[in-house]
Protein backbone atom coordinates (compact mmCIF):
# COMPACT_ATOMS: atom_id res chain seq x y z
CA UNK A 1 0.00 0.00 0.00
CA UNK A 2 1.14 3.54 -0.73
CA UNK A 3 2.46 5.27 2.39
CA UNK A 4 1.02 8.77 2.88
CA UNK A 5 2.58 11.59 4.92
CA UNK A 6 2.91 10.41 8.51
CA UNK A 7 3.43 12.58 11.60
CA UNK A 8 4.22 9.60 13.85
CA UNK A 9 4.58 6.02 12.64
CA UNK A 10 3.02 2.99 14.29
CA UNK A 11 6.12 2.21 16.38
CA UNK A 12 7.28 5.82 16.96
CA UNK A 13 7.50 6.99 20.58
CA UNK A 14 6.09 10.52 21.09
CA UNK A 15 7.41 13.21 23.41
CA UNK A 16 5.78 13.21 26.88
CA UNK A 17 3.58 16.25 26.15
CA UNK A 18 2.40 14.93 22.76
CA UNK A 19 1.91 11.49 24.29
CA UNK A 20 -0.51 12.87 26.90
CA UNK A 21 -2.26 15.26 24.48
CA UNK A 22 -2.85 12.75 21.70
CA UNK A 23 -3.84 10.03 24.17
CA UNK A 24 -6.45 12.34 25.72
CA UNK A 25 -7.77 13.03 22.23
CA UNK A 26 -8.33 9.30 21.63
CA UNK A 27 -9.89 8.99 25.08
CA UNK A 28 -12.43 11.71 24.28
CA UNK A 29 -13.18 10.19 20.87
CA UNK A 30 -14.22 6.85 22.37
CA UNK A 31 -15.59 8.11 25.69
CA UNK A 32 -19.17 8.92 24.74
CA UNK A 33 -19.97 5.63 23.02
CA UNK A 34 -18.05 3.50 25.53
CA UNK A 35 -20.00 4.81 28.53
CA UNK A 36 -23.31 4.89 26.63
CA UNK A 37 -23.48 1.11 26.19
CA UNK A 38 -23.21 0.23 29.92
CA UNK A 39 -25.69 3.01 30.72
CA UNK A 40 -28.20 1.44 28.34
CA UNK A 41 -27.80 -2.09 29.71
CA UNK A 42 -27.48 -1.01 33.35
CA UNK A 43 -23.88 -2.08 33.84
CA UNK A 44 -21.22 0.04 35.52
CA UNK A 45 -19.70 2.71 33.22
CA UNK A 46 -16.60 2.66 35.45
CA UNK A 47 -16.15 -1.07 34.82
CA UNK A 48 -16.62 -0.43 31.10
CA UNK A 49 -13.78 2.10 31.17
CA UNK A 50 -11.53 -0.32 33.05
CA UNK A 51 -12.32 -3.23 30.73
CA UNK A 52 -11.89 -0.99 27.68
CA UNK A 53 -8.42 0.04 28.84
CA UNK A 54 -7.35 -3.49 29.79
CA UNK A 55 -8.78 -4.94 26.58
CA UNK A 56 -6.98 -2.41 24.40
CA UNK A 57 -3.65 -3.09 26.12
CA UNK A 58 -4.16 -6.84 25.67
CA UNK A 59 -5.02 -6.26 22.01
CA UNK A 60 -1.84 -4.24 21.48
CA UNK A 61 0.27 -7.01 23.03
CA UNK A 62 -1.40 -9.79 21.02
CA UNK A 63 -1.00 -7.88 17.74
CA UNK A 64 2.70 -7.32 18.57
CA UNK A 65 2.21 -3.57 18.85
CA UNK A 66 1.62 -3.33 15.10
CA UNK A 67 -2.05 -2.20 14.91
CA UNK A 68 -3.08 1.20 16.37
CA UNK A 69 -6.67 0.26 17.21
CA UNK A 70 -8.73 1.17 20.27
CA UNK A 71 -11.38 -1.20 21.69
CA UNK A 72 -14.55 0.12 23.32
CA UNK A 73 -18.03 -1.10 24.26
CA UNK A 74 -19.90 -2.89 21.46
CA UNK A 75 -23.38 -1.66 20.46
CA UNK A 76 -24.22 -4.97 18.79
CA UNK A 77 -24.49 -6.69 22.19
CA UNK A 78 -26.94 -4.21 23.76
CA UNK A 79 -30.15 -6.13 22.98
CA UNK A 80 -28.63 -9.57 23.73
CA UNK A 81 -27.31 -8.36 27.10
CA UNK A 82 -30.70 -6.89 28.02
CA UNK A 83 -32.40 -10.15 27.04
CA UNK A 84 -29.91 -12.32 28.93
CA UNK A 85 -30.15 -10.13 32.05
CA UNK A 86 -33.94 -10.29 31.98
CA UNK A 87 -33.90 -14.07 31.64
CA UNK A 88 -31.00 -15.03 33.89
CA UNK A 89 -29.52 -11.95 35.55
CA UNK A 90 -26.12 -10.24 35.10
CA UNK A 91 -24.30 -13.55 35.49
CA UNK A 92 -26.00 -15.05 32.43
CA UNK A 93 -25.19 -11.94 30.37
CA UNK A 94 -21.51 -12.02 31.32
CA UNK A 95 -21.24 -15.77 30.72
CA UNK A 96 -22.83 -15.22 27.31
CA UNK A 97 -20.31 -12.49 26.52
CA UNK A 98 -17.48 -14.79 27.61
CA UNK A 99 -18.79 -17.55 25.33
CA UNK A 100 -18.92 -15.07 22.43
CA UNK A 101 -15.28 -14.26 23.14
CA UNK A 102 -14.43 -17.97 22.97
CA UNK A 103 -16.08 -18.15 19.54
CA UNK A 104 -13.93 -15.19 18.45
CA UNK A 105 -10.85 -17.12 19.54
CA UNK A 106 -11.86 -20.32 17.74
CA UNK A 107 -12.51 -18.41 14.53
CA UNK A 108 -9.12 -16.70 14.86
CA UNK A 109 -7.51 -20.18 15.00
CA UNK A 110 -9.47 -21.26 11.93
CA UNK A 111 -8.36 -18.15 10.03
CA UNK A 112 -4.76 -18.89 10.94
CA UNK A 113 -5.11 -22.42 9.54
CA UNK A 114 -7.49 -21.92 6.61
CA UNK A 115 -7.22 -18.26 5.60
CA UNK A 116 -10.06 -15.73 5.37
CA UNK A 117 -12.01 -16.99 2.35
CA UNK A 118 -14.36 -19.27 4.27
CA UNK A 119 -15.36 -16.46 6.66
CA UNK A 120 -16.14 -14.07 3.80
CA UNK A 121 -18.18 -16.86 2.22
CA UNK A 122 -20.16 -17.39 5.44
CA UNK A 123 -20.84 -13.71 6.08
CA UNK A 124 -21.37 -11.89 2.77
CA UNK A 125 -22.91 -8.38 2.70
CA UNK A 126 -26.39 -9.74 1.87
CA UNK A 127 -26.41 -11.39 5.32
CA UNK A 128 -24.43 -8.89 7.37
CA UNK A 129 -26.12 -5.74 6.01
CA UNK A 130 -29.70 -6.67 7.00
CA UNK A 131 -28.52 -8.02 10.38
CA UNK A 132 -26.86 -4.68 11.14
CA UNK A 133 -30.12 -2.95 10.18
CA UNK A 134 -31.90 -5.25 12.63
CA UNK A 135 -29.47 -4.23 15.39
CA UNK A 136 -30.30 -0.54 14.96
CA UNK A 137 -34.06 -0.90 14.49
CA UNK A 138 -34.33 -3.45 17.29
CA UNK A 139 -32.88 -0.88 19.71
CA UNK A 140 -35.21 1.91 18.55
CA UNK A 141 -37.94 1.22 21.18
CA UNK A 142 -35.31 1.47 23.92
CA UNK A 143 -34.31 4.95 22.76
CA UNK A 144 -37.95 6.07 22.54
CA UNK A 145 -38.76 4.80 26.04
CA UNK A 146 -35.76 6.58 27.55
CA UNK A 147 -36.66 9.82 25.81
CA UNK A 148 -40.37 9.88 26.67
CA UNK A 149 -41.05 8.13 29.96
CA UNK A 150 -40.21 9.08 33.55
CA UNK A 151 -39.69 5.90 35.57
CA UNK A 152 -38.54 7.55 38.81
CA UNK A 153 -41.81 6.59 40.52
CA UNK A 154 -41.63 2.98 39.34
CA UNK A 155 -44.19 2.87 36.55
CA UNK A 156 -43.38 4.65 33.26
CA UNK A 157 -45.19 7.99 32.96
CA UNK A 158 -45.12 10.13 29.81
CA UNK A 159 -43.12 13.32 30.42
CA UNK A 160 -43.01 16.29 28.07
CA UNK A 161 -40.04 17.60 30.07
CA UNK A 162 -38.13 14.37 29.38
CA UNK A 163 -38.98 14.59 25.70
CA UNK A 164 -37.77 18.21 25.59
CA UNK A 165 -34.44 17.24 27.16
CA UNK A 166 -34.07 14.36 24.69
CA UNK A 167 -34.92 16.65 21.78
CA UNK A 168 -32.40 19.29 22.89
CA UNK A 169 -29.70 16.63 23.27
CA UNK A 170 -30.43 15.22 19.82
CA UNK A 171 -30.46 18.67 18.21
CA UNK A 172 -27.15 19.65 19.80
CA UNK A 173 -25.54 16.37 18.75
CA UNK A 174 -26.73 16.77 15.15
CA UNK A 175 -25.59 20.41 14.96
CA UNK A 176 -22.14 19.46 16.28
CA UNK A 177 -21.84 16.55 13.84
CA UNK A 178 -22.75 18.76 10.86
CA UNK A 179 -21.06 22.07 11.61
CA UNK A 180 -18.03 21.37 13.79
CA UNK A 181 -14.71 20.74 12.09
CA UNK A 182 -11.53 18.83 12.85
CA UNK A 183 -11.24 16.87 16.06
CA UNK A 184 -14.49 18.25 17.51
CA UNK A 185 -16.42 16.77 14.60
CA UNK A 186 -15.39 13.35 15.96
CA UNK A 187 -16.99 13.82 19.37
CA UNK A 188 -20.53 15.12 18.73
CA UNK A 189 -21.94 12.40 21.00
CA UNK A 190 -19.78 13.50 23.92
CA UNK A 191 -20.64 17.17 23.32
CA UNK A 192 -24.33 16.28 23.02
CA UNK A 193 -24.28 14.38 26.31
CA UNK A 194 -22.53 17.25 28.11
CA UNK A 195 -24.92 19.85 26.66
CA UNK A 196 -27.96 17.69 27.35
CA UNK A 197 -26.78 17.15 30.91
CA UNK A 198 -26.48 20.91 31.49
CA UNK A 199 -29.94 21.48 30.02
CA UNK A 200 -31.35 18.70 32.20
CA UNK A 201 -29.88 20.48 35.23
CA UNK A 202 -31.99 23.53 34.40
CA UNK A 203 -35.06 21.27 34.25
CA UNK A 204 -34.43 19.83 37.70
CA UNK A 205 -34.10 16.19 36.65
CA UNK A 206 -30.47 15.63 37.65
CA UNK A 207 -29.55 14.21 41.03
CA UNK A 208 -26.12 15.69 41.65
CA UNK A 209 -25.99 14.53 45.27
CA UNK A 210 -24.37 11.22 44.36
CA UNK A 211 -21.46 13.11 42.78
CA UNK A 212 -20.99 15.19 45.92
CA UNK A 213 -21.09 12.10 48.14
CA UNK A 214 -18.74 10.01 45.99
CA UNK A 215 -15.10 9.52 46.96
CA UNK A 216 -12.38 10.63 44.60
CA UNK A 217 -10.83 7.18 44.64
CA UNK A 218 -13.30 4.32 44.42
CA UNK A 219 -13.20 0.68 43.30
CA UNK A 220 -15.70 0.08 40.45
CA UNK A 221 -18.62 -2.30 40.96
CA UNK A 222 -17.01 -5.33 39.36
CA UNK A 223 -19.11 -8.41 38.61
CA UNK A 224 -17.28 -11.74 38.57
CA UNK A 225 -19.70 -14.12 36.81
CA UNK A 226 -17.83 -17.33 37.63
CA UNK A 227 -17.46 -16.33 41.30
CA UNK A 228 -20.54 -14.26 42.17
CA UNK A 229 -22.85 -16.46 40.09
CA UNK A 230 -22.53 -20.24 39.99
CA UNK A 231 -22.88 -21.30 36.33
CA UNK A 232 -25.84 -23.62 35.75
CA UNK A 233 -27.28 -25.28 32.68
CA UNK A 234 -29.92 -22.56 32.55
CA UNK A 235 -27.44 -19.67 32.60
CA UNK A 236 -25.28 -21.44 30.01
CA UNK A 237 -28.25 -21.87 27.69
CA UNK A 238 -29.32 -18.25 28.15
CA UNK A 239 -25.77 -17.07 27.55
CA UNK A 240 -25.41 -19.26 24.46
CA UNK A 241 -28.15 -17.23 22.77
CA UNK A 242 -25.69 -14.29 22.66
CA UNK A 243 -23.03 -16.20 20.73
CA UNK A 244 -24.38 -15.63 17.17
CA UNK A 245 -23.88 -11.89 17.64
CA UNK A 246 -20.15 -12.60 17.45
CA UNK A 247 -20.49 -13.17 13.71
CA UNK A 248 -22.01 -9.72 13.28
CA UNK A 249 -19.29 -7.90 15.22
CA UNK A 250 -16.68 -9.98 13.43
CA UNK A 251 -17.74 -8.58 10.07
CA UNK A 252 -17.58 -5.11 11.62
CA UNK A 253 -14.08 -5.91 12.88
CA UNK A 254 -12.92 -6.98 9.41
CA UNK A 255 -14.31 -3.77 7.91
CA UNK A 256 -12.45 -1.68 10.48
CA UNK A 257 -9.18 -3.48 9.72
CA UNK A 258 -9.60 -2.77 6.01
CA UNK A 259 -10.29 0.92 6.63
CA UNK A 260 -7.41 1.17 9.10
CA UNK A 261 -5.07 -0.45 6.59
CA UNK A 262 -5.99 2.21 4.02
CA UNK A 263 -5.54 5.04 6.51
CA UNK A 264 -2.12 3.92 7.78
CA UNK A 265 -0.87 2.55 4.46
CA UNK A 266 -0.08 -0.92 5.83
CA UNK A 267 -1.97 -4.14 5.16
CA UNK A 268 -2.89 -5.24 8.67
CA UNK A 269 -4.99 -8.12 7.27
CA UNK A 270 -1.74 -9.77 6.16
CA UNK A 271 0.66 -8.51 8.84
CA UNK A 272 0.37 -9.12 11.74
CA UNK A 273 -2.67 -10.95 10.34
CA UNK A 274 -6.43 -10.96 10.74
CA UNK A 275 -6.18 -13.98 13.06
CA UNK A 276 -4.10 -11.98 15.56
CA UNK A 277 -6.46 -9.01 15.35
CA UNK A 278 -9.59 -11.12 15.93
CA UNK A 279 -7.85 -13.07 18.70
CA UNK A 280 -6.98 -9.77 20.38
CA UNK A 281 -10.66 -8.81 20.26
CA UNK A 282 -11.49 -12.26 21.63
CA UNK A 283 -9.25 -11.86 24.67
CA UNK A 284 -10.49 -8.31 25.29
CA UNK A 285 -14.13 -9.46 25.22
CA UNK A 286 -13.45 -12.36 27.61
CA UNK A 287 -11.53 -10.07 29.98
CA UNK A 288 -14.45 -7.62 29.99
CA UNK A 289 -16.93 -10.42 30.70
CA UNK A 290 -14.86 -11.67 33.63
CA UNK A 291 -15.14 -8.33 35.47
CA UNK A 292 -18.69 -7.32 34.48
CA UNK A 293 -17.99 -5.07 31.49
CA UNK A 294 -19.73 -5.09 28.08
CA UNK A 295 -18.11 -6.93 25.14
CA UNK A 296 -15.61 -4.87 23.18
CA UNK A 297 -15.00 -4.05 19.55
CA UNK A 298 -12.58 -1.92 17.54
CA UNK A 299 -13.78 1.69 17.31
CA UNK A 300 -14.34 3.63 14.10
CA UNK A 301 -14.22 6.91 16.07
CA UNK A 302 -10.55 6.36 16.87
CA UNK A 303 -9.78 5.38 13.29
CA UNK A 304 -11.20 8.78 12.34
CA UNK A 305 -8.79 10.47 14.75
CA UNK A 306 -5.89 8.62 13.14
CA UNK A 307 -7.00 9.72 9.68
CA UNK A 308 -7.20 13.39 10.68
CA UNK A 309 -4.02 13.66 12.76
CA UNK A 310 -1.81 11.22 10.79
CA UNK A 311 -0.46 10.20 14.20
CA UNK A 312 -0.41 6.39 14.12
CA UNK A 313 1.73 5.63 17.17
CA UNK A 314 0.53 2.54 19.03
CA UNK A 315 2.07 4.06 22.16
CA UNK A 316 -0.52 6.85 22.02
CA UNK A 317 -3.33 4.28 21.76
CA UNK A 318 -1.79 2.51 24.74
CA UNK A 319 -1.68 5.81 26.61
CA UNK A 320 -5.42 6.32 26.02
CA UNK A 321 -6.02 2.79 27.35
CA UNK A 322 -4.08 3.56 30.54
CA UNK A 323 -6.05 6.79 31.03
CA UNK A 324 -9.37 4.93 30.58
CA UNK A 325 -8.29 2.34 33.13
CA UNK A 326 -7.36 5.05 35.66
CA UNK A 327 -10.60 7.01 35.09
CA UNK A 328 -12.55 3.91 36.07
CA UNK A 329 -11.17 4.21 39.62
CA UNK A 330 -12.04 7.90 40.04
CA UNK A 331 -15.26 7.79 42.04
CA UNK A 332 -16.34 11.34 41.18
CA UNK A 333 -16.19 10.59 37.47
CA UNK A 334 -18.10 7.33 37.87
CA UNK A 335 -20.81 9.07 39.90
CA UNK A 336 -21.02 11.91 37.38
CA UNK A 337 -21.56 9.40 34.55
CA UNK A 338 -24.20 7.56 36.56
CA UNK A 339 -26.07 10.83 37.19
CA UNK A 340 -26.74 11.40 33.47
CA UNK A 341 -30.56 11.37 33.10
CA UNK A 342 -32.15 8.76 30.85
CA UNK A 343 -33.68 11.31 28.42
CA UNK A 344 -30.19 12.62 27.67
CA UNK A 345 -29.07 9.11 26.75
CA UNK A 346 -32.32 8.62 24.85
CA UNK A 347 -31.67 11.75 22.79
CA UNK A 348 -28.24 10.64 21.56
CA UNK A 349 -29.57 7.11 21.08
CA UNK A 350 -32.05 8.39 18.49
CA UNK A 351 -29.05 9.24 16.34
CA UNK A 352 -26.69 6.41 17.26
CA UNK A 353 -29.19 3.59 16.83
CA UNK A 354 -30.31 5.09 13.54
CA UNK A 355 -26.70 5.28 12.38
CA UNK A 356 -26.28 1.59 13.15
CA UNK A 357 -29.28 0.74 10.96
CA UNK A 358 -28.08 3.11 8.23
CA UNK A 359 -24.65 1.44 8.30
CA UNK A 360 -26.29 -1.84 7.34
CA UNK A 361 -28.10 -0.09 4.49
CA UNK A 362 -24.84 1.49 3.39
CA UNK A 363 -23.18 -1.93 3.31
CA UNK A 364 -25.81 -3.13 0.86
CA UNK A 365 -25.41 -0.03 -1.31
CA UNK A 366 -21.59 0.03 -1.25
CA UNK A 367 -21.49 -3.63 -2.27
CA UNK A 368 -24.06 -3.01 -5.02
CA UNK A 369 -26.40 -5.71 -3.76
CA UNK A 370 -29.14 -6.07 -6.36
CA UNK A 371 -32.47 -6.67 -4.62
CA UNK A 372 -34.08 -7.48 -7.97
CA UNK A 373 -32.26 -10.80 -7.65
CA UNK A 374 -34.79 -13.05 -5.91
CA UNK A 375 -32.13 -14.75 -3.79
CA UNK A 376 -30.99 -11.42 -2.32
CA UNK A 377 -34.55 -10.20 -1.82
CA UNK A 378 -35.56 -13.35 0.06
CA UNK A 379 -32.52 -13.38 2.37
CA UNK A 380 -32.78 -9.69 3.31
CA UNK A 381 -36.57 -9.78 3.74
CA UNK A 382 -36.57 -12.80 6.04
CA UNK A 383 -33.74 -11.40 8.18
CA UNK A 384 -35.49 -8.04 8.60
CA UNK A 385 -38.91 -9.41 9.52
CA UNK A 386 -37.58 -12.02 11.96
CA UNK A 387 -35.18 -9.57 13.59
CA UNK A 388 -37.36 -6.47 13.83
CA UNK A 389 -40.56 -8.45 14.48
CA UNK A 390 -39.07 -10.13 17.53
CA UNK A 391 -39.50 -13.76 16.47
CA UNK A 392 -37.90 -16.27 18.82
CA UNK A 393 -37.37 -19.96 19.46
CA UNK A 394 -37.73 -21.18 23.03
CA UNK A 395 -36.84 -24.63 24.31
CA UNK A 396 -37.17 -24.87 28.09
CA UNK A 397 -35.01 -22.00 29.47
CA UNK A 398 -33.10 -21.53 26.23
CA UNK A 399 -34.42 -18.70 24.05
CA UNK A 400 -33.01 -17.60 20.71
CA UNK A 401 -34.50 -14.23 19.89
CA UNK A 402 -34.49 -11.35 17.44
CA UNK A 403 -31.09 -10.48 16.10
CA UNK A 404 -29.36 -13.76 16.94
CA UNK A 405 -32.11 -15.83 15.31
CA UNK A 406 -32.19 -13.61 12.23
CA UNK A 407 -28.40 -13.88 11.86
CA UNK A 408 -28.47 -17.68 12.02
CA UNK A 409 -31.35 -17.97 9.55
CA UNK A 410 -29.62 -15.49 7.24
CA UNK A 411 -26.45 -17.61 7.20
CA UNK A 412 -28.49 -20.79 6.55
CA UNK A 413 -30.44 -19.19 3.69
CA UNK A 414 -27.25 -17.86 2.14
CA UNK A 415 -25.71 -21.33 2.19
CA UNK A 416 -28.86 -23.18 1.08
CA UNK A 417 -30.42 -21.07 -1.67
CA UNK A 418 -29.21 -21.62 -5.24
CA UNK A 419 -27.23 -18.96 -7.07
CA UNK A 420 -24.63 -18.40 -4.35
CA UNK A 421 -21.39 -16.96 -5.62
CA UNK A 422 -22.90 -15.40 -8.73
CA UNK A 423 -21.24 -12.04 -9.26
CA UNK A 424 -22.69 -9.47 -11.61
CA UNK A 425 -22.15 -5.78 -12.18
CA UNK A 426 -24.85 -5.05 -9.62
CA UNK A 427 -24.05 -7.77 -7.11
CA UNK A 428 -20.67 -7.62 -5.40
CA UNK A 429 -19.70 -10.31 -2.92
CA UNK A 430 -17.05 -8.23 -1.10
CA UNK A 431 -17.42 -8.05 2.65
CA UNK A 432 -17.10 -4.25 2.79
Amino acid sequence: MKQKHVVLGVRDIPTPFNWLTFSLQHLFAMFGATILVPKLVELSPAVALVSSGLGTLAYIIITKGQIPAYLGSSFAFIAPILGAKAAGGPGAAMIGAFMAGIVYGLIALLIQKLGTGWLMNLLPPIVVGPVIIVIGLGLAPTAVDMAMYDTSSGDPVYSLKYFAVAGFTLLLTVVCAIFLKGFFSLIPVLIGIIGGYLFALTQGIVNFQQVIDANWISVPEFVFPFVDYTPSLTTLLIGAAMVPVAFVTMSEHIGHQMVLSKVVGTNFIEKPGLHRSIFGDSVATMMAACIGGPPTTTYGENIGVLAITRVFSVFIIGGAAVLAFCFGFVGKISALISSIPTPVMGGVSFLLFGIIASSGLRMLIDNRINLEVKRNLIISSVILVIGVGGAFIQISKFQLTGMALSAIIGVVLNLALPGKGTVTENESQDIV
